[in-house]
């Protein structure tokens, strides 16, 4: 068994899946109909949205099992990895995939601003979990691209078949933007986390060692993938998590200004700056004043 089943083009899902290919760049696979098949490590050269409706077996990220709910989107970018070797687990797929190619996007409204769409880059275990109305909304979207796909190839059919794809993908952003406020208490708890992590790597001798925290270090400290922290602190914050690592460095650097024995070097090192210059200006631009204009005003 190779370790990984590529697959490079939408005819060739299709044809794993017992479907028809009705255009080569995009297509609506209902895995229902997929012949029963060992888990295996898959990798898609395309985007790929799976609509989850029942619990099941096919999809693992990494080591984390995922369990699947009536109603759950998982996004993949191309040339992710998703799912384990697994012989003895045999089982039947179920749901409702999305694919298309990114050449179908060159050219379109949707291709200039595909990279908006974060949530390609989320975990699988930070999936989008659909109302009933929600998921009824996305199965409509689907309809209408499925229409368009039955339809013979003529000139419109491009620009309407990635215009309801963005329709579709501008409904999960706004799901998602839900979905943040209704896990509110989760949320508050991962600011929580995230607040105690930097006071932490600050009193430790980790600026010395590995310079300021970046949004990377943070994201992967708390288990989450560093699209998905990022636009949860956006929401919960107003901020970028960027901006709130800057304010406490800074919070910091004023603090420490006010110790007339250290100089600005000093500080500068203390708080993982690789170049004293570099602080300086960070420091100017967030403060209004060069850190000796500062602490010589206080």
């Amino acid at each position: 068994m190779e370790a990984i089943l590529k697959f490079d083009s939408i005819s060739s899902y299709n044809d794993f899946n017992n479907h028809q290919t009705l255009h080569p760049l995009v297509s609506i696979v209902d895995l229902s109909k997929a012949s029963p098949r060992e888990s295996r490590r898959m990798a898609y050269g395309f985007y790929t949205i799976f609509l989850k409706q029942i619990k099941c077996g096919d999809l693992r990220y990494g080591l984390d099992y995922y369990d699947y709910e009536e109603g759950t989107l998982i996004f993949l970018a191309p040339d992710q990895v998703i799912g384990e070797n697994n012989p003895e687990n045999v089982y039947q797929p179920q749901g409702i995939a999305l694919v298309f190619h990114p050449d179908l996007l060159h050219g379109t409204a949707l291709g200039r601003h595909m990279n908006d769409y974060s949530f390609f880059s989320y975990q699988v275990r930070e999936a989008l979990h659909l109302s009933v109305q929600e998921r009824d909304i996305i199965l409509d979207c689907f309809l209408k691209i499925q229409y368009e796909l039955e339809q013979n190839i003529d000139k419109h059919s491009k620009k309407l078949v990635t215009a309801n794809i963005e329709l579709f993908l501008d409904y999960c952003t706004r799901f998602y933007d839900r979905q943040f406020i209704t896990r509110d208490n989760v949320n508050k708890g991962i600011v929580a986390r995230f607040e105690t992590l930097l006071n932490d790597y600050f009193k430790s001798d980790k600026p010395q060692l590995l310079g300021l925290p970046n949004v990377n270090y943070c994201a992967d400290q708390l288990n989450l993938s560093a699209n998905y922290f990022g636009d949860l602190i956006k929401k919960e914050t107003g901020k970028s998590a960027l901006e709130v690592i800057q304010f406490k460095t800074i919070s910091l650097a004023k603090e420490k200004i006010f110790d007339s024995e250290k100089t600005v070097n000093e500080i500068a090192y203390e708080l993982g700056f690789k170049y004293p210059q570099h602080f300086s200006r960070v420091f100017k631009q967030r403060v209004g004043y060069s850190p000796n204009e500062y602490r010589k005003l206080n």
